[in-house]
This record gives structure tokens, C-alpha cells and sequence, in this order.
């Protein structure tokens, strides 16, 4: 098996059952703000085009570039479509020109010859664009497990279709916390380190448990050359941005589980494994080059800006005229309050008014009314200021997915009263009324919590209240408080309330009390 990196989360994977093309981007994403780092473009994309069969993970644009594939893709390849809630992952690919479409099921194994392939979906409102997916591959020569963005639950079902010998996963951030907030500089830079330290401690709690000798960071960081983003870099020249690169992972990753081998996994790198022997070799820049971009890396990032303006300029003027305040608000009214008078759990969730700054206009979208107005002077639970030619773009458009969009973009700034509200993320990127009517249900069926678990002195609901993760495997209690490491959530066991979120509860108590209530509970007649 023979895998070939092409940047972000793109790989290319030949075997002995056909080739696969996984997630190919070179186009910029999110209204020019993403490049890929570092520059995939000299790469040979009418080969990897030529594949056998393609696999999109997930909706993203660091993931799914319409450009790259009407340019380089054949229109006759096999999709391996995952098995999404909503179809627009699909629509997006029939409006491209794809039609031959293999529909894949959480589970099932996929056999082509010697080759067999499974897709595992997560279909979780905060998983990516409503659903997100990770690719099993084995040939009888290797196993591999590209899991990208994915975050999945029951690894122990994912796992049980093979042994994994190489291991490809997300390691950075990808999210707008807290660069984009209306924070004091002290308090962004602090935020951001948590911020890091909980990507980190992801990324290690799933190399450890995948346990593959192998482990390649892939899917981040992004290149920011706009230059209102460029400060955000990395770490960010202000120390207050949350992006890894691959050779700061690796490096700790070394220094704290050393039995896994990491490797450099970037546009061109080759692995190929024959018979347990590995090789990895860099074929589209030298060892001399890797050293240097990572050494210098502002060097590196400056020199890609001066040459990538164009670009940026080309992607600015592809955006739609801009609308006159009063047809936008018509339009956004008319667009998103049949939506809010359907999402009953998520106007609750939010609770308050969300004011939103979009040029000349100032609106505000009342989630408890279920309204769509100006903005009256009230207080706001959040306050999105956002320029007005990325919301008319997405209105011409039709975007149903603002993270997929305007927020990914980071083109935009936020504040907000108190904690972060989930509900707020997930009501923009549900604007149809199919991902409406799925995240409600979605919703309505966590409600059943009533399987309980022992953690240390406490009893807890055993399912997490953000995305259903199995607690007795994933939470850890320190202190009274409760965090699953999946997504660093935490919980006060002692009154059961979010500290992460607004809503979410946990039901929770003592073991002791547990015991009591048995000790004294009547006897059955």
C-alpha cells in the first residue's frame, strides 16, 4: 500500500484492490481565509485525479474543493458517499457532475477484490457541516485509519475491522475561539493555550487508544494571507491564536509517548508498506526545505502571502453586489424565521436575543420569538459583527451552512455575555428546513439519559450530554468536576451544571448517596 500525502487532510492511497482520493483541496476555503499549508499546488493533481474511487469526508471547504474536482476529477468516478442525515453532501457532488455513487453504511464493509474500505459516519449537530466521517482501508498488505476531522464515539466498534498499522488524524485546531472575541489581550492569550492544550490532549487520547505504531498529523493547521489574519498564524505573533503546526505535535508527541513513530506527513510525502516494512520518503520538497519552512516559519508564511495576493483579490471580487439594509433584513426574515418557528429546543437553548452588525444594517434575531428584526436597543446574549458583502454572498448563494462559510472564515468579530452557546453555532448551520427538522430530533432523542455509570466516588449519567460520548470510558473526574476528554466539556458534579456551555446538565451524585438510597430503600414484596 502506497500513500501519498497532498496537503490538509488530502491523501492518495493506492492498493492492490484500486486507488482512492481522499479529500483533495488547492483552492483556497471560507471566502479566501484557509490556504493549504504548506503550498500544495505543484503537486501532480491529473494523476491523483485519475483515481478509482473518491471519498469526501465531510462538506468542509478544507475538504471538499468544487474547483479542483470539475478540473481534475473524471465525472465517472466511484463516490464513496458516507451515510449523512441530510443529502447535501450528495447534491453537491450530483451538481458537479458525479452520478456513479456507492452509498456507504456506518458498519458495513465495502469489498472491491482484495481491497476492503468502510466509512464511519458521525451525524452529531456539532460534527462538522451535521455530519463528519473517518475511512478504514485495508488490502491485505496494510491497514490504515484516516480519521481526518472525525471525532467518533464507539472506537472500539471502528476498530474491530482491522488492527491499524498507520494512523492519519487531526491534531490542530479548526474554530474561531477566541481569536475572533472582543477579549482583553491577556485573557485571549490564555484562552488560546487552553484552547491548544485541549486540541492536544484530543488528538493524544486518540492515538493511545487507536494504538497504531504509526502516527501521521494531518488535516492542519491552515495558512492565513490575508492580512488582516496573517497575524494568526500558529501560535499567533501576539501568542493568543490556537493553530499546531506538525512539527511542534510531533515534537511532543515524541517526548510523551515515544512507543508511537511520527512522521511529517505533508504535500508529497509517500509512505508505502510492503510486507511491515515502511518507507517515507518527501518528493515534492527536500529534507533542507521542511527543515527551513518550519524553522521560519513567518519567513515561509510571508513569502506565500507576497505571491498569493491575486488570489485573494480574484475571491474578493467573485462576491456577490451587496444588498441594501432593508432588502437584506427582508430577505433574511423571510429566509430564517419559518426555521426558528420549527426549532423549538434551540430557541430555548439560546434563550435571548442574538444581535448581528452587518454593514448599514443592525438586526437582531429573537430565538424566543422566533423573530427577525432591527435591533431595538435590548440586550443581546451575543453580538456578531459581520461585513456585509459575506452575508450577501451566502444569501445569493443560499448557504445553509454559516460555519462552513462566514464563520470558518474568521472574517467576522463576536462577543458575547456569558459562556459559549452551542445551540447558537448549531442554529447557523441548519438554515433548511431539512437540518432543521434533523438537529431538533437529533435533540429529542438525547433526552433519554437514564443509564447511569460509576466514575470514582460519583454516579453519572453514563452518555455526555453534548454528543452522546460513553462516559465510563472517556470521563475523568478531578476535584468535583467532571471532564470528557473527548471534547474537554466539563461538568460541577455537585450541582450537575455546564461549565463549558450554556445548558447541557449532568445528572450526578455521590456514590454514598447511591448506597444510602439502596440501604434504605423498602424491601420488595
Amino acid at each position: 500500500m502506497r500513500i501519498t500525502g497532498l496537503g490538509h487532510a488530502g491523501m492518495f492511497i493506492e492498493t492492490a484492490g484500486g486507488s482512492i482520493l481522499c479529500d483533495p483541496v488547492v483552492k483556497s476555503s471560507f471566502y479566501g481565509s484557509w490556504f493549504v499549508f504548506p503550498d500544495n499546488r505543484g503537486l501532480d493533481w491529473e494523476r491523483f485525479g485519475a483515481a478509482d474511487m473518491l471519498y469526501i469526508s465531510h462538506r468542509h471547504r478544507d475538504h471538499f474543493d468544487p474547483w479542483l474536482l470539475r478540473q481534475y476529477v473524471r465525472p465517472n468516478i466511484e463516490i464513496l458517499l458516507p451515510d449523512y442525515p441530510t443529502d447535501d453532501l450528495e447534491q453537491d457532488l450530483r451538481k458537479l457532475g458525479f452520478h456513479n455513487i456507492t452509498y456507504t453504511h456506518a458498519g458495513e464493509v465495502i469489498e472491491r477484490g482484495p481491497l476492503r474500505l468502510m466509512v464511519t459516519p458521525l451525524r452529531a449537530p456539532s460534527d462538522g457541516p451535521i455530519g463528519d466521517s473517518s475511512l478504514s482501508v485495508d488490502d491485505g498488505s496494510a491497514s490504515i485509519l484516516n480519521q481526518n476531522d472525525s471525532h467518533p464515539l464507539d472506537l472500539e466498534k471502528l476498530l474491530s475491522f482491522s488492527k491499524p498499522e498507520l494512523y492519519f488524524t487531526q491534531f490542530s485546531g479548526a474554530i474561531w475561539w477566541p481569536m475572533v472575541y472582543d477579549l482583553p489581550e491577556d485573557a485571549k492569550k490564555n484562552f488560546a493555550h487552553l484552547k491548544r492544550e485541549a486540541q492536544h490532549k484530543r488528538a493524544m487520547y486518540y492515538i493511545e487508544k487507536v494504538d497504531a505504531p504509526h502516527v501521521f498529523p494531518m488535516a492542519g493547521p491552515p495558512m492565513f494571507l490575508r492580512d488582516e489574519l496573517f497575524r494568526y498564524n500558529g501560535w499567533g505573533l501576539e501568542n493568543d491564536s490556537i493553530f499546531t503546526d506538525q512539527a511542534q505535535f510531533l515534537a511532543r508527541l515524541a517526548d510523551e509517548a515515544p512507543q508511537y513513530d511520527g512522521h511529517v506527513f505533508i504535500p508529497g510525502t509517500v509512505v508505502t508498506l510492503e510486507s511491515g516494512d515502511l518507507s517515507v520518503e518527501q518528493t515534492l520538497y527536500t529534507d533542507a526545505e521542511i527543515d527551513e519552512m518550519f524553522a521560519d516559519k513567518w519567513g515561509y508564511l510571508e513569502r506565500q502571502r507576497a505571491a498569493r495576493q491575486q488570489e485573494i483579490a480574484d475571491e474578493e471580487a467573485s462576491r456577490a453586489e451587496v444588498l441594501p439594509p432593508a432588502e437584506m433584513l427582508a430577505a433574511l426574515k423571510e429566509w430564517w424565521e419559518p426555521l426558528l418557528r420549527r426549532a423549538r429546543t434551540i430557541r430555548s437553548g439560546v434563550g435571548g436575543a442574538v444581535r448581528m452588525t452587518i454593514g448599514e444594517l443592525d438586526l437582531v434575531v429573537d430565538f424566543p420569538k422566533a423573530k427577525v428584526r432591527e435591533y431595538a436597543g435590548e440586550e443581546a446574549v451575543y453580538w456578531f459583527t459581520i461585513p456585509a458583502d459575506l452575508v450577501s454572498t451566502n444569501i445569493a448563494e443560499h448557504e445553509i451552512d454559516w460555519s462552513n462559510s462566514i464563520f470558518l472564515s474568521m472574517q467576522f468579530t463576536a462577543s458575547r455575555s456569558g459562556k459559549f452557546n452551542e445551540f447558537i453555532t448549531t442554529f447557523f448551520k441548519c438554515l433548511s428546513r431539512d437540518r432543521i427538522e434533523y438537529v431538533e430530533n437529533w435533540y429529542a432523542e438525547q433526552a433519554d439519559v437514564s443509564e447511569d455509570t460509576q466514575i470514582g466516588d460519583w454516579v453519572v449519567q453514563r452518555r455526555c450530554p453534548h454528543l452522546r460520548a460513553d462516559l465510563s470510558k472517556t470521563g475523568k473526574i478531578e476535584d468535583g468536576v467532571l471532564t470528557c476528554s473527548l471534547h474537554d466539556w466539563k461538568w460541577d458534579l455537585t450541582s450537575g451544571r455546564c461549565l463549558t456551555t450554556q445548558g447541557h446538565p449532568i445528572r450526578s451524585h455521590p456514590i454514598e448517596d447511591a448506597l444510602y438510597r439502596e440501604a434504605t430503600a423498602p424491601a420488595a414484596i
